[in-house]
């Protein structure tokens, strides 16, 4: 008897944990569904186990970044080699810097000498999780505590799109900045081909940002190989290209610690 209440109670949890999963109107949830159809949703990305594959970003057509990106799905351990870095890490400074987030631990060195400086950590921490988390983004919309709203439509060069915002619940990401995104959904291919976002850390608080993508098929993965950022007057203003992808790497996270 006893042992049959408590399977009644784990149920009950597991049924709690999935209602909170999301809250979501039917609309939003309906793109949501064609769009994980598509790519196959956050199993079919970590079935791959890992990733590598080289980044370049460039700041009004000067290439400012390049680095060697490895990522592990499973824990979300992150490592990246910058063999030139003149904007986002230590841009002031010359050599091979590495960084690594290893079990939410930030590390960095400069050619093989670890840098202890507060800002260099800080910067760490957020490249190694805003570079996985833009690479793996579409695949990760299921996460806990997702909050969706059906905005209607917007036809944008004769495509008319399905607009849904995102915003987070803080009680369940526990996060100091949650950023906002407004979504716009591809009617044929279910795909989203842009959205606007907010980064409260930086001081953005609202999605007023402007990212657009492009797809590639790779190994059965739609990736967004070219992201590209806007300034208010709808001018390019920073474009990340994603190339050389390899999965199943055999990665572990021993590897990426410094």
């Amino acid at each position: 008897m006893k042992f049959k209440n408590l399977t009644i109670i784990i149920a009950i949890c597991f049924l709690a944990l999935t209602v909170n999963a999301q809250k979501t109107d039917d609309k939003s949830k309906e793109l949501l569904d064609n769009l994980f159809k598509v790519n196959g949703g956050y199993k079919h990305l970590a079935s791959k186990k890992d990733v590598e594959f080289t980044y370049e970003y460039r700041l009004y057509g000067e290439v400012k970044d390049i680095s060697l990106e490895r990522h592990i799905f499973n824990g979300e351990h992150s490592w990246g080699r910058y063999d030139f870095h003149d904007h986002h890490v230590l841009p002031n400074r010359k050599g091979v810097a590495i960084q690594s987030l290893v079990h939410g631990k930030p590390s960095i060195t400069l050619d093989g000498k670890k840098i202890t400086d507060k800002k260099a950590i800080e910067g760490t921490v957020f490249l190694r999780k805003v570079n996985l988390y833009w690479f793996a983004m579409m695949y990760k919309l299921q996460d806990l505590g997702t909050i969706y709203k059906y905005l209607g439509t917007q036809t944008i060069e004769k495509t008319t799109y399905h607009k849904v915002s995102l915003s987070y619940d803080e009680s369940v990401t526990k996060k100091k900045f949650n950023d906002e995104y407004i979504l716009y959904f591809n009617p044929e291919t279910h795909l989203i081909d842009e959205f606007y976002f907010s980064l409260p850390e930086m001081g953005f608080n609202k999605p007023t940002i402007r990212m657009s993508l492009e797809y590639k098929l790779i190994d059965g993965l739609y990736v967004a190989t070219i992201r590209k950022i806007y300034d208010k007057k709808g001018k390019v203003r920073g474009h990340y290209t994603t190339k050389n992808i390899k999965f199943n790497n055999g990665f572990k996270a021993e590897d990426f610690k410094l």
